[in-house]
């Protein structure tokens, strides 16, 4: 039988509940912040601090909004290097681009060729475009930083300069030509001891048939200036290749580009629009009806190294002659500081580049 609660007890019984739910409240809302302060606690203990040497570029510019928007990356400094483009664009292209995502840490002009000059210079217009962003720099340089933002230093002493003052805690990113690492290298090259670990985004070594494409046997970053990869490759630091045996495995579709747009304030639409003129010349020559995730890849390992598949053994540079730029691994020598991608779970390097959109 269902009695009521006598009118002297409603009050106080009242009371008392409204009392104890609000204890209650207090201390789940107590929980959860403690529970968020852990893991803001946790992310902080395991960002990776990260130099990116970058040639802007199309697929550089994907790169440089993963490392911008991940929680586990700390962006200390963006230093460029000719490749994609002259040194001149890819250096406005890299302003434009920390403009355009909100970034601003140094950014520091590097080497606008090769250690050993070549007589000319050519660009790959017809893969990035003239302005080395597909046509759509554009769309960006109304919020570049000024040129007064540019670092007074180049971009090896700033490379220098911040890995002395971190020994040991910094990861160095290159996803061009290596020559600023090899002009790090020969300024100080007690850096080899002091990086936490370096990544570079270059070279093929055949797996599943992924060899040159800039020639039949060589990538194009490693073919611009071979006397730096091997000088990088043959430094005394642990050096991560992520090179077109992986890269070329990770393919952004036409369909998962498209769904970048409005999505990221202007990013995913400029994304969407650099992505074109890239997708077309990769559709007329491989027919992937998408883009292959070069650079993105390279810090998509930075991030999630579980997603790839790693060798181990010394890595060599032909330096010139038909087979300039080619490189090969000696897997059976033991105790190499080398490393070099042979397989990756594509989907989540996909699902890592799209997460940073939501």
């Amino acid at each position: 039988m269902l009695r009521s609660i006598p009118s002297t007890w409603r009050g106080s019984a009242s009371n008392n509940l409204t009392v104890e739910m609000t204890e209650q409240k207090g201390n789940m809302e107590a929980v959860g912040m403690q529970d968020a302060e852990r893991s803001a606690a946790a992310i902080a203990v395991n960002r990776s601090q990260v130099i990116f040497d970058t040639d802007p570029g199309v697929d550089d510019a994907m790169a440089l909004y993963l490392l911008a928007r991940h929680p586990l990356i700390d962006l200390l400094a963006v230093t460029t290097v000719y490749g994609n483009a002259s040194i001149a664009t890819t250096t406005r292209n890299a302003l434009a681009l920390c403009g355009l995502y909100g970034l601003t840490m140094p950014v520091a002009a590097g080497a606008a060729g090769p250690v050993q000059a070549l007589a000319e210079e050519r660009f790959p217009s017809h893969v990035h475009g003239l302005d080395g962003m597909g046509g759509a720099a554009g769309l960006a340089a109304a919020v570049a930083l000024p040129d007064s933002h540019l670092d007074v230093r180049p971009a090896w002493q700033l490379i220098c300069e911040l890995v002395n003052a971190a020994p040991g805690e910094i990861t160095l990113i290159a996803v061009g030509p290596l020559t600023n690492l090899a002009l790090a290298l020969q300024h100080d090259p007690s850096i080899a001891g002091k990086l936490r670990q370096v990544v570079v985004m270059g070279g093929a070594f055949g797996i599943k048939g992924h060899c040159g494409n800039i020639t039949a046997l060589a990538e194009a970053n490693i073919f611009c200036d071979p006397q730096a990869a091997a000088l990088v490759f043959g430094a005394p630091w642990p050096v991560v290749i992520v090179g077109l045996d992986v890269t070329q495995e990770v393919v952004m579709t036409e369909a998962y580009l498209a769904k970048l747009q409005g999505r990221g304030g202007l990013v995913g639409d400029f994304l969407w629009q650099a992505t074109r003129h890239y997708q077309d010349f990769y559709d007329s020559r491989d027919a992937i009806k998408g883009i292959y995730s070069h650079d993105a890849s390279a810090v998509a390992f930075a991030i999630e190294p579980s997603a790839f598949d790693l060798r181990a053994g010394a890595v060599q540079v032909r330096l010139d002659g038909a087979a300039r730029g080619q490189t090969t691994q000696d897997s059976q020598q033991a105790g190499q500081t080398q490393q070099v991608c042979v397989g990756v779970r594509p989907d989540r390097v996909l699902a890592l580049f799209e997460q940073i959109f939501d």
